[in-house]
């Protein structure tokens, strides 16, 4: 009689491990789709569509955690995407958009093709950087604007100045001063908030949170195309100034170690 021997089998995640990666091929996708869309003209629709995708990355990111799925393929393959969703499709938005020859003028017939550039080649540096120094970082915050930040900014803006019922060019050297500003935000050495920022869920004071969550909701869907880019530009200026009170929080402790130091010192 053959006696047959069980092998140990592992369970199979590899169905675990493709949803994550479905939510960042979406991201991908729509990201895509904003490209087409830029293209035929249609500017709010694309922007539309760099949200969506911003939805996709965060879900992605989510399910991963939440499944304990996470891995170094599905990091590469995200920030491939994100480049793609937030680098390429706002670059192809806004340049078709407001910094084309025609609208910057003849006398600067490749400024807005450099500036769409810039913002692009800034935010695959933030996305290489991100990678090499993930392991080193603060988690609960991010050094320099993250990219995904700098593509909502973008599609905000677009959202703020369309409208349906009249359509007027922007102001384009304004758009112009804005791409770039985000892409040196971008590869910038500022403090941003991580959504993983354990002081977010340490709130004192929860109720009186809850009730600014709730206007804010509000105005989003009251003014949902004006309420994007007054909450961006928000967390625009949140970089430099958490970024300064972070400074000012190491000095004093650097100060305070001095002391200390010299004390033990005497001591010994």
């Amino acid at each position: 009689m053959r006696s047959f021997k069980l092998k140990n089998r592992t369970p199979n995640r590899r169905s675990i491990y493709i949803l994550p990666n479905i939510f960042t091929t979406l991201c991908l996708f729509f990201g895509f789709y904003s490209i087409l869309a830029s293209i035929d003209a249609r500017y709010s629709q694309a922007a539309w569509f760099i949200f969506i995708s911003a939805l996709c990355d965060g879900l992605d990111g989510t399910v991963a955690r939440m499944t304990n799925t996470t891995s170094r393929f599905g990091v590469e393959y995200d920030s491939l995407c994100d480049l793609v969703a937030f680098g390429a499709a706002p670059a192809v938005l806004v340049y078709l958009w407001a910094l084309t020859p025609g609208d910057l003028g003849p006398h600067y017939p490749r400024l807005g093709v450099a500036a769409a550039f810039i913002f692009l080649a800034c935010g695959a540096l933030r996305l290489a950087r991100f990678n090499v120094f993930a392991e080193m970082r603060d988690p609960g915050f991010f050094q320099g604007l993250p990219i995904p930040g700098g593509g909502l900014m973008i599609a905000a803006t677009v959202l703020w100045h369309y409208r349906p019922e009249h359509e007027s060019k922007p102001f384009s050297f304004l758009i112009l001063g804005l791409v770039l500003a985000l892409a040196f935000l971008m590869v910038s050495s500022m403090d941003y908030v991580s959504h993983k920022n354990k002081l977010l869920f340490r709130n004192r004071r929860p109720f009186e949170t809850l009730v600014v969550v709730v206007l804010f909701m509000g105005l989003i869907i009251a003014k949902y195309r004006s309420a994007f880019l007054p909450l961006g530009l928000v967390y625009l200026a949140s970089g430099p100034v958490v970024t300064a009170v972070r400074t000012g929080r190491r000095r004093r402790e650097a100060r305070a170690a001095v002391p200390a130091a010299a004390k033990e010192k005497d001591e010994t």
